[in-house]
């Protein structure tokens, strides 16, 4: 399934937040807030290496994604889908751009010394929409 205008604008346009469930080793589901991207086919979420979500993505690629206009809570995207890549490469220069769109801030300024970012693709399978 490739993104739809709707969810790709509420990647894309101002500044709404993703709330993404991953699952612990468990079983148990695992949420964080976070900034979202598309490339036009998947979503995009960029993270640091040594977190839970990098951990829980490459043992079940499976996750969850919600996705709210934050101009107006009504407006969301709720999304099941799969990890279907991940990269290193430009990672650093993406979190810039997030740090810009989402702060006003040229570059991130949350990096802690030694981090290594990493963009996960994320392929819609299920997507319910409101709004």
């Amino acid at each position: 399934m490739k993104i739809d205008k709707f969810v790709y604008d509420l990647c894309t346009e101002g500044r709404n937040f993703g709330a993404l469930a991953t699952l612990m080793p468990d079983g148990s589901p695992q949420v964080s807030i976070l900034w979202v991207d598309s490339d036009g086919e998947h979503i995009l979420v960029n993270t640091g290496e040594g977190r839970v979500k990098p951990d829980n993505i490459r043992r079940d690629p499976r996750v969850a994604i919600a996705i709210n206009d934050s101009e107006n809570p009504y407006k969301t995207a709720m999304v099941r889908g799969e990890v279907v890549g991940e990269t290193h490469g430009g990672a650093e220069e993406h979190i810039d751009k997030m740090a810009k769109k989402y702060l006003g801030q040229d570059k991130y300024p949350f990096r802690q010394p030694g981090e290594k970012r990493v963009i996960f693709k994320i392929k819609p399978e299920h997507v319910f929409k409101i709004g």
